[in-house]
């Protein structure tokens, strides 16, 4: 099992990235939140891995958090019908914290806006999940420990009713990321108005 590759950070897209260790190059596929923590190019990187055996093919898949990486495992492991590219779908429409606190709240409607995810997906994560002996009351405990800052909820709302209004999760994603870096919205209203307003004129 390949647990980590450390090396430098060759290329980099919202979905996956290339590593270069001692001259190898492995592709890993990646959720928009480890995206966000990725180094600049040819910068070294540490990135943890999750290695999926298929008949056709060995994958590898990367997090630049153990959170991620954990919850990763969680989904593909424990919830019937989630793959590895749904259970990336997951970490790319929610921060760990969010999901973790709308599964221990039943708050199957967030959850069913993450792209290619439907209500009744949603549902069987909340169920399966927190069926699981002490997950449900340990991630209380974390939710309460290590709640989102408005200003992450506030982007998770504003980036799921842009994907709603048909807009593609990584572009979504990275304009509320930046509009939220030069500090021209608070709110996740006025992130969406913000973000059409720009799309409408191009930039």
């Amino acid at each position: 099992m390949i647990t980590f590759l450390e090396g430098k950070l060759v290329s980099a897209l919202p979905t996956q990235a290339i590593i270069d260790v001692g001259g190898v190059g492995y592709e890993v596929f990646i959720p928009l939140s480890s995206y966000d923590k990725l180094p600049g190019v040819a910068q070294p990187i540490r990135i943890l891995t999750h290695l999926a055996v298929r008949e056709d093919a060995h994958v590898l898949y990367g997090f630049m958090s153990s959170a991620e990486r954990d919850l990763f495992r969680l989904l593909v492991n424990h919830v019937s019908g989630i793959g590895p590219k749904l259970a990336l779908a997951v970490l790319s429409g929610m921060s760990v914290t969010s999901f973790k606190a709308a599964v221990v709240n039943s708050d199957v409607a967030a959850i069913s806006k993450i792209s290619g995810l439907g209500k009744k997906t949603a549902e069987r994560i909340v169920l399966e999940l927190k069926d699981k002996v002490g997950v449900a009351a340990a991630w209380e405990a974390a939710s309460a420990a290590h709640a989102p800052t408005s200003e992450q909820e506030q982007a998770n709302e504003a980036v799921l009713a842009l994907i709603a209004l048909g807009y593609k999760q990584a572009e979504a994603h990275k304009a509320v990321r930046d509009l939220q870096t030069k500090g021209e919205a608070q709110s996740a209203e006025d992130l969406v108005k913000l973000v059409l307003k720009r799309m409408a004129a191009g930039r």
